[in-house]
């Protein structure tokens, strides 16, 4: 049973749990400080495939296939699977889980994915429609780059507002049987529009759909910033972060205690040369299941506040000049 909270949230009375999870990184970020808490990494940015797009498929099924047998459970045991990623038409979610043949809902939030598919699968379960659901993203700077950007031949020069994809997948198995972490509540996004229209700058462009998720999740379950262990966006990255962190200032909560950014987490800003930090769909989808349930399994952290932020735009909206709208999905994680 679930309960309406506020304007947009949603709390869980049977809160479902995260059975199991899996990441599934490239070589970069096999270099970064999370370097040794990720199931698999990879030299080979290919993943012995010959396109980036058809490497980010086959990061989607090695991280769904490690999830699933983490769980102890067969594809064919999961209800639906929701999964989402940055390439037209998701291409690399329909090609990745094809084989799986599980009930697909394909889904685009940009670099809120994680969070939208989250939001979704405990949905489902809470709801009683499915006693296990699959849930998966992904991302690959190769391919996004070459669909949103620059083909990496062209060597084009980054501002140091950019940030650096994260060629990643996470899976996450959401169900009725018991773990150490339960999704508890969620809070459903709103597109943010600031008017930006800096492809280069996403961190600045999501940090307001930020700053309205986190405030409209504080007001509907009455909570303050102290109530979380931690409020963890998706991938800000240094320039959103600070952005988030006076935006807020600006609404009187200070978050400075509790803010972390999974850009900022998952490289080396000194060393790895990626500018502002990370993004991507598996940006905030490696790190949840590599850094963030780990605390929350292990009873360090008791209530997590994770909000992947995405920046809606295509290359037909940056051609055109238009600008880059933010949403956030909010996903409270509670040890049990």
């Amino acid at each position: 049973m679930s309960l309406m909270k506020g304007m947009q949230s949603i709390e869980f009375e049977t809160a479902p749990y995260l059975v199991s999870s899996a990441s599934v990184v490239g070589s970069k970020e096999a270099e970064g400080p999370l370097a040794k808490q990720f199931d698999v990494t990879n030299p080979d940015d290919l993943f012995g495939e010959k396109t980036w797009e058809a490497a980010e498929s086959t990061m989607q099924k090695e991280a769904c296939t490690l999830a699933l047998g983490k769980g102890h459970l067969k594809p064919e045991e999961m209800r639906f699977l929701f999964g989402g990623d940055l390439l037209r038409q998701g291409i690399a979610t329909s090609m990745g889980v094809e084989t799986f043949q599980i009930p697909l809902f394909g889904l685009f939030g940009a670099c809120s994915t994680s969070g939208e598919a989250l939001a979704l699968s405990a949905m489902s379960v809470a709801a009683g429609y499915a006693q296990y659901v699959l849930a998966v993203t992904s991302s690959h700077f190769g391919s996004a780059e070459k669909e949103f950007r620059f083909p990496l031949g062209y060597a084009n020069q980054r501002p140091l507002s950019a940030q650096w994809t994260v060629t990643g997948s996470g899976a996450f198995v959401v169900g009725t049987r018991k773990s150490h972490v339960r999704i508890t509540g969620i809070t459903v996004g709103k597109i943010v529009d600031y008017g930006l229209k800096d492809s280069q700058n996403m961190g600045a462009c999501m940090a307001p759909a930020a700053r309205d998720t986190i405030l409209r999740n504080l007001e509907d379950f009455g909570r303050e910033p102290k109530d979380y262990d931690r409020i963890i966006t998706g991938d800000l990255g240094y320039v959103g972060h600070r952005i988030l962190l006076d935006l807020l200032k600006g609404k009187g909560v200070d978050l400075e205690k509790q803010h972390l950014d999974c850009g900022m987490l998952i490289f080396d800003q000194k060393t790895q040369d990626t500018h502002a930090g990370g993004s991507g769909c598996g940006c905030a989808a490696v790190t949840l299941s590599s850094y963030i349930l780990p605390k929350l399994m292990k009873g360090e952290w008791h209530r997590v506040l994770f909000v992947p932020t995405g920046a809606l735009m295509s290359t037909v909206s940056f051609n055109e000049g238009d600008s880059v709208p933010g949403i956030a999905h909010g996903i409270v994680l509670e040890h049990c």
